[in-house]
């Protein structure tokens, strides 16, 4: 089975739909993972994701659950990679990996430092920056489709939005297809990012990233880690609401998100399902009624 490009699905009229997963640890999560791709299977999502371990440490997990979800249920699997502890000879390997495996989209991330780094040092002869990578791809597998991430609060490492606005255009003009962005919760930060990407010159589709919350202190550890705002609307009815609600208020949180963005052009969404089903069904249930 061979999978194709996303570069025209975009194309296409109809909002676009797709659902992260991570590399499970064990067979215990592997086996919680497929259950619950196969609970939004039905949904027909147009691709899911499967992220990639710092330092490689996933290679190989990352590989044989993409296979197990493209075989399985059908999905069209978009792998990602980074440049974290990896050679450009290697790089090039895993590549040629993924596209024996027939897949045709790469998720292409610089990554994040290593566990207890506090900077991203490539390994001799690698790649030091995600518009490398992007490079990588496009000359050597011309028919993958590229997609790249965005943050619209800015990143972490970045000094300032303009200089991380820079290291965007200068991956999209590597080849990138399209833009992911990381999280956010106020969609203000989506639309700003959107105008300003234009302005600059950036013209390829931006898919809004979207975390259905399922606590309190898991929202306030990822917006301190990727550095969003946290609407105090969010987190005050969060902060009222018992421990077994949360999850409940985050997707209703998430699905409001997705009608706004929809009703204002967004090319679709894409959800960061954290491996569980309920949010994500909460989400694509409550679509389904309007």
């Amino acid at each position: 089975m061979t999978g194709r490009s996303l570069k025209n699905r975009f194309a296409q009229d109809k909002p676009l739909f797709s659902v992260e997963f991570f590399p499970p640890k064990d067979e215990a999560g592997g086996e919680r993972m497929l259950k619950t791709a196969s609970l939004i299977q039905p949904h027909n999502p147009d691709f899911v994701s499967i992220t990639y371990g710092a330092g490689g440490g996933t290679r190989g997990t990352t590989l044989r659950y993409a296979k197990l979800l493209q075989q399985e249920h059908g999905f069209e699997v978009m792998p990602h990679l980074t440049c974290v502890g990896h050679t450009r000879d290697e790089l090039l390997e895993i590549l040629e990996e993924f596209s024996q495996a027939g897949f045709r989209n790469i998720m292409a991330l610089r990554g994040d430092p290593p566990k207890g780094e506090t900077t991203f040092k490539p390994v001799p002869g690698g790649l030091s920056y995600g518009s490398d990578l992007v490079s990588l791809i496009r000359e050597n597998f011309p028919d993958f489709g590229i997609g790249v991430g965005g943050y619209p609060e800015k990143h972490p490492e970045a000094k300032n939005s303009e200089f991380d606005l820079q290291n965007l255009k200068t991956k999209v003009d590597a080849g990138a297809d399209f833009i992911t962005t990381q999280l956010f919760f106020d969609n203000s930060a989506y639309h700003n990012f959107v105008s300003r990407c234009h302005e600059s010159g950036i013209d390829i589709p931006i898919l809004p990233g979207l975390l259905p919350v399922l606590s309190i202190g898991q929202v306030r550890r990822f917006c301190a880690m990727c550095e969003a705002g946290l609407p105090s609307q969010l987190e005050n009815d969060l902060e009222c609401a018992d421990e077994a609600d949360q999850p409940s208020i985050g997707a209703n949180w998430a699905l409001q998100q997705v009608k706004d963005l929809l009703s204002k052009g967004a090319p679709g969404y894409h959800l960061y399902a954290l491996n569980k089903p309920q949010s994500t069904l909460q989400i694509l249930e409550g679509l389904m009624k309007n």
